[in-house]
């Protein structure tokens, strides 16, 4: 019997709206939280080889903003996009394009998670403007170093194969629910079994939400091909980073290093959690955005929010 959503209620008493346009190509369909009279507050990017459905408990902690959501090319239910390849490029300007659909281009704060923080740092550095910066998660070291060189190599060689093999067999072997599952028990760091339970659901319904295997494949390379530290010349603006202590994708070290690099930022660090904040302390991360979107110019430092989510500077 599935596990229900801890965040059900939250999210049955959200309003929520959908929609479609078109960028880059892409027939994107996104969702719109909240008040539906307030001005939007805040566009978020998920991350690669899910949708909007991952950031879901988050947003609904969040129930007083109105909250765009758009399911990334190619994943969920938005097309691919028709104009080039899925590299980081193709993406930021997917992601420019949007905004300009909605008339959003520099008004709105951007948050981005895993891969969207490095879909979202290379379209500003690409010129797309925006007042406030959240990164939940953000890759800050390149994927082929460090700890997590092997595993990103032995990854790799997964979607290679994938991709060689005939397209209905290589978007079976790339949807493998037991790879799909080991993935899922490998992120999850929560002690508490129902919870974890509920994350390996959630990422059997929507991890394998793709099109088709090349743009998967696409997607795979361009998530390796860079990462946010090299786009961090461009992130002048007030910058919120949250991160999880344990998350060996996105480790800490490189997460202080990205700090340095940034001249208005605050560093989060949440203890006992690693890359999936937004499924195991939706409740925290958005404590801390709202406290974000909120505040005055200073914020810069790091701090480390406790069980309560109480930042402590």
């Amino acid at each position: 019997m599935p596990v229900a959503s801890p965040y059900a209620a939250q999210l049955a008493a959200l309003p929520t709206r959908t929609g479609e346009v078109d960028a880059r190509g892409s027939r994107t369909r996104y969702w719109d939280y909240g008040p539906a009279d307030a001005p939007v507050a805040l566009v978020v990017v998920h991350g690669y080889r899910g949708d909007h459905h991952g950031l879901e408990p988050v947003l609904a902690q969040l129930p007083g903003l109105r909250i765009i959501a758009p399911d990334l090319p190619g994943f969920g239910e938005s097309t691919p996009m028709a104009a080039g390849e899925h590299s980081i490029a193709g993406y930021a300007a997917w992601l420019g394009e949007f905004l300009d659909a909605l008339d959003l281009r520099g008004t709105v704060p951007l948050l981005g998670h895993s891969f969207g923080s490095i879909v979202v740092a290379h379209a500003l550095a690409a010129g797309l403007p925006t007042p406030r910066l959240i990164l939940v998660n953000p890759i800050s070291t390149d994927p082929m170093s460090g700890v997590n060189g092997a595993l990103a190599r032995l990854t790799r060689l997964y979607y290679t194969v994938g991709r060689k093999l005939p397209s209905g067999a290589g978007g079976a072997w790339l949807g493998n629910p037991l790879v799909v599952r080991f993935m899922s028990v490998t992120l999850a760091k929560t002690p508490d079994a129902t919870l974890k339970r509920w994350i390996h659901e959630e990422h059997g319904r929507y991890f394998s939400g793709f099109s088709d295997r090349d743009t998967l494949a696409e997607g795979f390379d361009a998530s390796l091909s860079t990462d946010v530290t090299r786009a961090a010349d461009a992130l002048t603006m007030p910058t919120l980073l949250i991160a999880g202590a344990e998350d060996m994708i996105a480790p800490l070290t490189g997460q202080h290093a990205l700090l340095t690099k940034l001249p208005d930022a605050r560093l989060v660090e949440l203890p006992g959690v690693g890359h999936l904040i937004h499924y195991e302390r939706p409740q925290q991360a958005a404590a801390e955005i709202e406290r974000f979107l909120g505040e005055g110019p200073d914020a810069g430092g790091t701090s480390t929010a406790g069980d309560a989510g109480e930042g402590a500077a």
